[in-house]
């Protein structure tokens, strides 16, 4: 319909020629949104005429349910992620009120993370959820009055340490735990504020970190190093007045979004194309801001369009809760820099080369700029995104090779481009080379951006996984990043650390099972 009916004829060919890719033209709404929990204890769920509506949760059971319901309402009228930010902080005096125990305290969590992963309501699939997890009170918080049941109570979220401890033990355990098959929860997606007051020694931190050398679970947020500031969470909301020449950040990672902001919509630009069409440096960036323009008309079109039927109440619950998409961004993200430097460069200089990591900087500085000159025409937020373009790297470069056959891609019989500006896969098993090399270009980004530590395995204990989380976090400006061992699933034995194809376990009972018959027949034979 989008394309069809909605974009002019330019936009549509650029989306169906493959020159760049619209994420989500089979849903008519908005990309991703943060949503304020504080907002929600506060006024409780509802406010939609001819809808039900509840009172604000003056208890923790109430709370977390409400979470589950709110998330799937808003799923229904968004295409991508739900963001909360702040989750520990904002139920930490629902424990303290109640004096709960910590049994009470990790069955009422425990609803919460099996609601949001049961498809058993909206379109058959789990809400996509972020959590954002302060771990300690945020310096804009602490003072500030505990909210229960919409009033403010005679204490503060400063003095509800104790309690966010209690809500983090349980949220972990359970996530280790897994379900009842040893399978890892799929959402919410936890990303973990690391901030200069972060407990690194507590029993809460060996469960963070043992989750974090199992499952790979966690995301963390890098507040030590990186130019992100911890209450920039919600002060988006409260910015009437931009730069317009400001790049701002979105903040909340690669899945996850500040209070009160997120994205309407994604285009990512085939970049392997232009490389290889280009004749110079001057063709190639006229052709990159040509597809860029028209990326930025297509989002500025979808805005209006998305705006118009919020208006209207075909969003009733964005508009109850949201009321504008003034702090939305529209994003526009790339993938296949690394193809893009074999193809325009030649194929020995891939983005692992000087040559190459330098050209792809200036890329995304030359990116960086049109975005301002787009904010200043516009009005409205733009930001340059990594998108994590799986199927639509395949896409595009199926596309390419279809078209022009002897374009470098990356896969033999699948071709695939390599995501956004990352390095290949394969190319380095040093997680310190890999950082060292990502640095400078993950650091361009302005809206969700992630650097993946892939492991070969399993970290060995959750101590050398502590190591490597503080060593990023205070060496590199990193803003976003998440360790990936790798693990594998058997259907009857759960976890199995490492990669496997066939599970030893099930191998060993059958080859038992084997040599019992054997013995059984010979037993019969001898007689």
């Amino acid at each position: 319909y989008w394309l069809k009916n909605v974009y002019p004829e330019a936009i549509a060919e650029a989306h169906q020629n493959a020159d760049f890719h619209i994420h989500d033209l089979s849903m008519f709404s908005g990309y991703c949104a943060g949503w304020s929990l504080r907002q929600l204890i506060a006024d409780g769920l509802g406010g939609v005429s001819d809808k039900i509506s509840s009172k604000p949760a003056r208890h923790l059971s109430n709370l977390v349910n409400q979470i589950v319901n709110f998330l799937g309402i808003l799923q229904n009228e968004w295409a991508g992620a739900q963001a909360l930010s702040s989750f520990d902080t904002y139920l930490a005096p629902f424990v303290k009120a109640d004096k709960m125990s910590f049994d009470e305290v990790r069955q009422a969590v425990q609803s919460f993370i099996f609601g949001v992963n049961t498809p058993s309501r909206w379109g058959s699939q789990a809400p996509f959820t972020n959590i954002t997890l302060d771990w300690t009170v945020p310096s804009d918080l602490k003072d500030r009055p505990a909210i229960i049941g919409g009033k403010e109570m005679d204490f503060t979220y400063g003095e509800c340490q104790a309690e966010m401890d209690v809500i983090n033990r349980a949220f972990l355990e359970l996530m280790l735990d897994g379900d009842a098959n040893g399978r890892g929860f799929a959402y919410p997606i936890p990303t973990y504020n690391v901030t200069r007051d972060f407990q690194w020694d507590t029993r809460n931190a060996q469960l963070l970190f043992e989750m974090t050398a199992k499952y790979g679970t966690p995301y963390f947020q890098n507040f030590l190093n990186s130019d992100l500031d911890p209450s920039d969470v919600r002060s988006m909301c409260c910015r009437l007045q931009l730069d317009k020449r400001e790049l701002r950040k979105r903040g909340g990672g690669l899945f996850g979004s500040d209070e009160f902001t997120g994205s309407i919509g994604v285009v990512t630009i085939n970049l392997p194309r232009i490389g290889y069409l280009a004749e110079n440096k001057l063709d190639f960036y006229d052709r990159l801001g040509h597809l860029m323009d028209l990326a930025a008309q297509s989002l500025t079109i979808k805005r209006k369009v998305i705006s118009r039927l919020i208006d209207a109440g075909l969003f009733p619950y964005t508009r109850r809760y949201l009321q504008h998409l003034n702090n939305h961004f529209s994003t526009i993200g790339l993938t296949g820099m690394h193809e893009t430097c074999q193809n325009f460069l030649g194929r020995e200089l891939g983005i692992n080369t000087p040559e190459g990591k330098a050209f792809a900087e200036e890329v995304l500085n030359f990116m960086r700029e049109r975005l301002q000159d787009y904010q200043e025409r516009y009005g409205d937020l733009f930001n340059l995104e990594a998108t994590p373009a799986e199927s639509t790297s395949y896409r595009l470069a199926l596309h390419d090779k279809k078209h022009y056959p002897d374009i470098i891609t990356s896969g033999d019989e699948q071709p695939f481009y390599t995501n956004s500006s990352q390095l290949p896969v394969d190319f380095t098993t040093d997680i310190f080379d890999a950082l060292d090399h990502q640095e400078t270009l993950q650091t361009k980004y302005t809206g969700g951006t992630v650097f993946h530590g892939f492991l070969g395995e399993r970290v060995s204990d959750w101590k050398s996984a502590r190591s490597l989380v503080k060593a990023i976090a205070e060496n590199y400006k990193i803003p976003y990043f998440t360790i990936t061992p790798t693990f594998s699933i058997c259907p009857r034995h759960g976890y199995l650390a490492g990669e496997h194809f066939s599970c030893p376990h099930c191998e060993a009972e059958a080859k038992d099972k084997i040599e019992h018959e054997i013995a059984e027949l010979r037993a019969l034979a001898g007689r």
